[in-house]
């Protein structure tokens, strides 16, 4: 596998940032950029010229990663040359979040295959039932197939965001990679790093993504006397403040970020489901302890692969967090560097949602304020 690494910014168009003057023919060209930066540019646009056989996937974020660096209002790049592997790309339109399911099956059952190794998943981030959507997949993908990926972004603005395939960006759509041959060799971790405050309580009245009622009281009244301050910034300030959520008392929790509040029905919209009858604990963060949770995820993955360093490692990394690293944002990119090593070319995002298995385990899982990773490598 031969990966280049590029970088887009108004001021200087696209520069290579690994690889340059190397001769190179992808298959397949990742990308993550600001919306704004990818609808008002003709970025796509030169990267179609220069590399006509590629397929080129992509979405919106809320910040990129290229290297070490985290940046704002730019477009990075991943170009892929595989040795050994083939790649086959599906997308679909999701224009509400009731298609979930139906979307992820579809795309799930037009990947199918003997081959099929792993699918990395772009989904759009506001108007997708992120837990109907991997339910779908895992329904018609075998058990042995890994998913990763993770939701679009747009900032901290939860208006619109958009996934790219080949020289578009659509507002509604979800887009899977297909992975395919027996030399891949292929990674993931997921970790967070947030702690739990305050009671755990039952939920008692919820639909689907949807919570209504925290122990029989309205959800969105108690979320808000737990914000104070917080509340009227809902419901980006609720990435500060995520909700974990677990069936049982000896289950492992997922953590769940609110896309949205109604304040007439009281309830809050979360990226994935709050099942009826879970336990649900308000979390807060604990910013050393979120460096150490992206470290224990590059970790995982690299574990994955035998301990041997991956060509190309992709993060998927949560709007929250680095709302709340602020000026130490880097600090977990570099803690990946710091497993992975400087022959690992890192590309990645940040999020409205993260999807991959939990450690120890090949079913897709949705997650929110964690760093996740996918690395990959051919043998």
């Amino acid at each position: 596998m031969i990966v280049h690494k590029l970088r887009w910014t108004r001021p200087t168009g696209w520069r290579t940032m690994r690889g340059e003057g190397a001769a190179i023919t992808p298959q397949l060209i990742l990308l993550f950029g600001a919306r704004a930066a990818l609808q008002e540019s003709d970025a796509l646009a030169t990267l179609r010229t220069q590399y006509p056989g590629a397929r080129l996937v992509g979405c919106s974020t809320a910040g990129e990663i290229c290297g070490t660096d985290v940046s704002d209002d730019a477009i990075v790049a991943a170009v892929v040359q595989f040795e050994h592997t083939q790649i086959r790309v599906m997308h679909l339109p999701l224009i509400s979040m009731d298609e979930s399911h139906r979307v992820g099956a579809e795309l799930a059952g037009a990947l199918r295959a003997d081959d099929l190794v792993h699918v990395l998943v772009l989904s759009e981030g506001l108007q997708v039932n992120g837990s109907e959507l991997l339910a779908g997949l895992r329904e018609q993908l075998p058990a042995h197939v890994l998913v990763t990926g993770g939701l679009a972004a747009d900032g901290a603005q939860f208006e619109k965001t958009s996934v790219c395939i080949d020289g578009g960006c659509a507002e509604h759509a979800v887009a899977a990679i297909g992975l395919y041959g027996d030399r891949l060799q292929v990674g993931h971790g997921s970790l967070g790093g947030w702690d739990a405050f305050g009671p755990e309580r039952v939920i008692t009245r919820s639909k689907g993504n949807v919570l209504y009622e925290l122990d029989g009281a309205p959800a969105l009244e108690l979320y808000k006397s737990y914000l104070g301050r917080h509340a009227g910034d809902l419901p980006s300030s609720g990435l500060l403040f995520p909700l974990s959520v677990r069936g049982a008392a000896n289950e492992k929790g997922v953590v769940r970020t609110i896309l949205g509040i109604d304040e007439a029905a009281g309830s809050l919209t979360f990226a994935g489901d709050v099942p009826q009858g879970h336990l649900a604990q308000l979390m807060k963060a604990n910013v050393d302890r979120l460096v150490d949770g992206a470290q224990g995820a590059a970790t995982s993955s690299l574990e994955a692969l035998g301990n041997t360093p991956p060509e190309l490692a992709i993060l998927i990394s949560c709007v929250g967090r680095k709302l709340v690293l602020k000026q130490r944002v880097e600090e977990e990119v570099e803690s990946v560097r710091d497993v992975l090593g400087d022959d690992t070319v890192l590309v990645g995002f940040y999020s409205y949602g993260e999807i991959a298995p939990f450690s120890g385990s090949t079913a897709c899982e949705l997650h929110n304020q964690t760093m996740t990773i996918t690395t990959l490598r051919e043998r």
